[in-house]
């Protein structure tokens, strides 16, 4: 499995912030404080905004408010407590550790990413990436979601004992990959370029996976990521018209698997418990789907949640504390 997305080796942030309010946009006249730099142990009394091109880092900053990151904009947060929304402009970062952010998170088609540390969370968007160049990522580790994940775009990391009290939806990202994880409603992996990897996990309603590219894997002993066991399904699962390869072990499925239509055939190891059956090609069919291109195994692309935070972390030190 690949390491953790964030080292934490970072520095503790300088704790002053100087606050002044600004008036907003004209229609609801209402106040905003501006963030440019470090801050502290303060509470905000309104919404919170991070100038396009600009790093804010926060240490144990209550926000009352709701909070925007413009184009370009980083903000990471450390112990704090957001009580709205956020809201991630094109080519914005957010990054939230030991934080809960009571509203939802939503990052706009182009957003460069969004990385969720021992967090709690509101419902959580990744709009399409359209005609930007920028591939989002959605990276979350030991973190709680109330509410749905809706992701259709770039890469998908949900770990180390992240939990989504609602379902979690997947289109058109380059991969959508749960280790350790819980999801409360139903799993949907849809068109996904280099497919789905699903470790260790346990998913309480129906599971569909279709139309993947890359291949997918459920449980150990397969070509895409490393594991140490499979997990358990509360309903039906299906996999489907997959190129890449599919792999089902150590599995506990509480339905029917259906493994169809997929290139190669799907490759159910007799270690699964499966309770309602499986319905998988004729032989024919299966014999003439034999032959596909390998699917590629997991290259460790978190470095880049990393890299955009050490360097937020650096502008917003150089920047001072935070003159607003």
């Amino acid at each position: 499995m690949k390491g953790n997305p964030v080292k934490r080796y970072l520095a503790a942030l300088t704790t002053g912030l100087t606050l002044s309010l600004v008036a907003a946009a004209p229609a609801d006249a209402a106040l905003v404080t501006y963030c440019i730099g470090t801050g502290g142990a303060v509470t905000v009394p309104n919404d919170l905004y991070v100038p396009a091109g600009e790093s804010c880092s926060l240490t144990g900053t209550i926000v009352t408010g709701n909070v925007s990151v413009a184009a370009g904009g980083n903000l990471v947060v450390t112990g704090g407590r957001l009580a709205g929304d956020v809201r991630i402009a094109g080519n914005g970062y957010f990054d939230a550790s030991d934080t809960t952010v009571a509203g939802p998170v939503v990052l706009a088609a182009g957003g460069y990413g969004v990385f969720l540390k021992d967090a709690t969370s509101g419902a959580i968007t990744v709009r399409p990436k359209g005609t930007t160049t920028v591939d989002s990522f959605l990276f979350a580790e030991g973190t709680s979601v109330t509410g749905s994940v809706n992701v259709q775009a770039g890469e998908v990391r949900l770990d180390d004992g992240t939990e989504i009290t609602g379902s979690v939806s997947s289109t058109g990202t380059y991969y959508t990959d749960l280790h350790d994880s819980f999801v409360d409603g139903t799993l949907s992996v849809l068109n996904s370029a280099t497919g789905s990897v699903v470790c260790g996990s346990s998913v309480r309603g129906k599971a569909t996976f279709a139309g993947n590219l890359g291949g997918v894997q459920l449980g150990p002993n397969g070509p895409l990521d490393s594991c140490a066991s499979g997990g358990y399904w509360g309903k039906d699962v299906s996999v489907t018209s997959t190129t890449g390869g599919v792999t089902v072990d150590d599995n506990i499925i509480d339905g029917v698997l259906t493994a169809t239509g997929n290139t190669p055939v799907a490759q159910i190891a007799a270690n699964n418990r499966i309770r309602r059956g499986v319905v998988t090609d004729p032989p024919a069919a299966s014999a003439a789907r034999s032959a596909a291109r390998a699917a590629a195994p997991r290259q460790d692309d978190t470095g880049k949640a990393e890299q955009r935070r050490v360097d937020a972390v650096q502008e917003a030190t150089a920047a001072g504390p935070a003159d607003l």
